[in-house]
């Protein structure tokens, strides 16, 4: 199994690692379009191998996409973060320009792949790829779910105090701070609500901490995290590339699913060989439902940027 990153930064970066080490693919392409820094992070990853035991290969080019040629999954991290004084329209401009073009540039090689899109803002530039390539809506996959169920299952076990992987729990709606919806009355502990264990004011504080998960790193490191969203990219990678139909909030594409139409946004998918092979209809209360209408809402606006690139 190959798989290419496009975007060799931290989280880039990171994915790659991840999926070396646990040997989910046999070979990881990294692609960046500034010279010699995908093969310095390949090498410097490929020399991890005698020590940490695995032996997928992983090769960096520059912006030369016949080197992705046959990808089963092409991951996409590239773009720009917001800079002081530019617009929400001026930083979706650039960056749908970006994943527009790689995306193109990725199917000519790998015309059979499927597509994750990691770039912010991610519902937005995940409705891009699915539109800009016309490719099947199940072989276009927003990552951001799987990164905000992490971090909100992270600080339930805080909260808990219990292990992290006894947990259960994901989050919905749009890859934002105010537009994921943490599942605080689904989430459980070994099969038990936690709402047995927490408080209806502790419950109320994991998903305000969840919410700001991203930005409460940002501040702490003064850039964006990178460890949980490669890792997050790697989980899902393995699900897709091993057939294990995990079930995993991602933004995809909905033609009616929990009333919603033309737009891509995180909800509970199974995710096999075929990409997104069932939205998952979880039955939200009145509350939740009021949520995800708004989360849309918000998305919607996004996506209306995306007018002079599609």
């Amino acid at each position: 199994m190959k798989v290419t990153i496009v975007g060799a930064g931290n989280v880039g970066a990171t994915c790659a690692d991840v999926i070396a080490y646990r040997g989910i693919a046999s070979e990881v392409v990294l692609l960046d379009i500034k010279e010699g820094f995908a093969e310095g992070k390949a090498l410097d990853i490929m020399q991890c191998a005698s020590n940490t035991g695995f032996n997928t290969r992983v090769v960096g080019v520059t912006n030369d996409y016949s080197k992705t040629a046959g990808s089963d999954v092409v991951v996409i991290t590239s773009g720009i973060p917001r800079k002081p004084g530019m617009t929400r329209e001026e930083l979706i401009g650039i960056n749908a320009g970006i994943v527009k073009s790689v995306s193109e540039s990725v199917l000519q090689y790998s015309p059979n792949t499927i597509i994750v899109v990691v770039s912010n803002p991610m519902d937005t530039m995940t409705y891009l790829a699915l539109k800009a390539t016309g490719l099947p809506k199940n072989r276009i996959i927003g990552m951001g779910g799987a990164l905000d169920s992490a971090r909100f299952k992270t600080y339930l076990s805080l909260a808990l105090d219990k292990p992290v992987n006894d947990i259960k729990g994901m989050v919905i709606g749009g890859h934002g701070d105010t537009t994921m919806i943490p599942l605080t009355r689904l989430a459980s502990y070994n099969g038990v609500p936690v709402s047995q264990f927490l408080t209806d004011e502790a419950l109320g504080q994991v998903a305000a901490d969840t919410m700001v998960g991203g930005a409460t790193l940002t501040k702490l490191l003064g850039t964006s995290a990178w460890y949980a969203p490669g890792a997050s990219v790697a989980y899902l990678v393995d699900s897709i590339l091993n057939d294990q139909k995990k079930m995993i909030p991602c933004s995809v594409f909905l033609e009616g699913e929990y009333g919603q139409d033309d737009i891509c946004i995180g909800v509970p998918c199974i995710i096999g060989k075929n990409g997104v092979e069932q939205i998952v209809d979880v039955e939200l209360n009145d509350g939740e439902k009021e949520l995800f209408a708004k989360s849309a809402a918000a998305v919607r606006t996004m996506n209306e940027a995306l007018s002079n690139v599609l």
